[in-house]
């Protein structure tokens, strides 16, 4: 969901955040992607345009990883913040939905507001889980330009975490006819756009992927 954000700062991810497990077959080494020692500092414009086509350019020196693409979408979501909860309902610093939450093994909130790891472990079992239902569209659209703007991976996979996966469907199917925008009016043409071109392999596609944290090793 939308959230209309002015100047100021976060704070880094907590390095622990990192080690959680997934439902896939192998466990997913992410100690690459940890956040320690990187400045994650955000300066960005008030913007009062949910249809504003400019990408976001003061993100930190992340690149186009998949650890940047879940830094852009929370920053866009919530200011990467993990204690918000919206006037929807939506929580956290992704702004989950509880039914998304159930779908992914979660069933307790204030569990889930309170614990960082939990977060980012939920945030990717979502886009493994839409990973697996998009597959197909994925490899049909990627590269096609629709609305103007080009399809990739990680635009799809944004625009599910956004709209959900059976609304990117209807999306790419119908060339940009059948359009979602949420309730904030931002729409699956303003997140594929300003979360195109990331590197999204790391997303393993798994039917049903599930958010478990690994205790911290030791």
């Amino acid at each position: 969901m939308r959230r209309k954000v002015a100047k100021f700062s976060i704070l880094p991810v907590f390095a622990g955040s990192m080690f959680f497990s997934f439902s896939t077959k192998e466990e997913a080494n992410l100690e690459m992607y940890s956040t320690s020692n990187l400045d994650l500092d955000y300066t960005v414009s008030y913007d009062e345009d949910p249809e504003n086509d400019e990408v976001l350019t003061d993100l930190p020196v992340l690149g186009k990883s998949y650890l940047g693409f879940k830094e852009a979408v929370g920053f866009k979501e919530s200011g990467g913040r993990y204690s918000v909860v919206n006037e929807y309902g939506y929580m956290g610093k992704y702004q989950f939905g509880k039914g998304t939450l159930e779908l992914i093994g979660i069933y307790n909130p204030s569990e889930f507001l309170d614990s960082p790891e939990l977060q980012e472990a939920a945030f990717y079992a979502n886009a493994s889980r839409n990973k697996w239902i998009l597959i197909r569209d994925i490899a049909r659209f990627e590269g096609k330009v629709i609305n103007g703007v080009e399809v990739t991976e990680s635009g799809i996979l944004a625009a599910a975490h956004l709209a959900g996966p059976g609304s990117v469907k209807k999306y790419l199917r119908s060339w940009g006819a059948n359009a979602f925008s949420d309730a904030f009016g931002t729409s699956i043409r303003n997140y594929m756009k300003r979360f195109g071109g990331y590197d999204t392999s790391f997303v393993h596609p798994e039917r049903r992927a599930k958010a478990v944290v690994q205790p911290t090793r030791t």
